[in-house]
């Protein structure tokens, strides 16, 4: 009997809310048998996963999420099946998480300039030694009564366009897609509803990615078939997930909705042979 996979999760390595061990304890409540924890420019967490998943009878394959940039829009990657002890790949990933740090200080710097004396050790508190990103300065945000809500401070604030905006460092996907080969993975696009047009995309697939990530919250019905379409046009795989990141993005009743099968995982490892 085929399972259900969820290939695009967050743990407190990053944006999430859970440590992995409390995320594979959700996973197996979600009834699922196979998953992918892809913090941002972390794998911290892959280690600690695999231990619960043996004992709890889930599969976790190495993930990551990278973020690169075409003509300056932030498009997201995906990574899966790498191995993880790679040096260079470990490399680029300390420069990443090194990178996000100083555009943290930056944007608090901003805020500070707005009149709201955020401090920046209130932010590294909420990041828990993760990679630290925006979703943490959301939280402390509204933890340290600045503002009301989550959604508020990308709304005022943090969001692209607004006062405290910083870009963050990134790469090409050429580089990621070449980055996560070396390493012996493949690369997919994440969540391309979210704001990738048709240019963008077939401009991607010139790139070289293995795949998208057709299943997705943000993604309708139309969506997933229609990158269904793009796929099979494009001789691509397909993925899929949750984007589930513990409760923090009101995401809760995410997790065991947006799955794909265990076949689909099987097909990613034919390719990789």
């Amino acid at each position: 009997m085929d399972g259900k996979a969820d290939l695009h999760l967050h743990t407190l390595y990053s944006d999430g809310a859970l440590p992995p061990r409390d995320l594979l304890e959700q996973a197996r409540l979600a009834g699922l048998t196979t998953i992918s924890i892809t913090d941002h420019d972390n794998t911290g967490g892959l280690q600690e996963a695999q231990a619960q998943g043996a004992l709890l009878g889930i599969e976790v394959i190495p993930g990551v999420e990278l973020s690169t940039s075409v003509n300056g829009q932030d498009i997201h990657l995906l990574g899966y099946f790498f191995d993880s002890g790679d040096r260079i790949l470990q490399e680029y990933l300390a420069l990443f998480r090194t990178e996000r740090h100083h555009r943290a200080e930056r944007i608090v710097r901003r805020l500070n300039e707005l009149k709201i004396p955020l401090s920046f050790e209130a932010v590294i508190s909420r990041a828990g030694g993760g990679s630290i990103g925006r979703p943490h300065i959301a939280t402390a945000l509204v933890e340290e009564g600045f503002i009301e809500s989550y959604q508020e401070a990308f709304a005022r604030y943090l969001g692209f366009g607004r006062p405290a905006y910083e870009r963050k460092y990134q790469i090409t996907p050429r580089e990621a897609v070449r980055l996560l080969a070396e390493a012996g993975g493949l690369s997919f696009i994440a969540h391309p509803g979210n704001a990738i047009d048709e240019r963008v995309l077939l401009a991607l697939i010139k790139e070289g990615v293995d795949g998208i990530e057709v299943v997705h919250p943000s993604h309708s019905a139309e969506r997933t078939a229609y990158y269904r379409g793009i796929a099979e046009e494009y001789f691509l795989l397909t993925s899929g997930g949750s984007d589930f990141h513990g409760g923090r993005k009101n995401d809760t009743d995410a997790l065991g909705r947006f799955t794909i099968s265990t076949e689909a995982v099987s097909v990613m490892r034919r390719r990789l042979r």
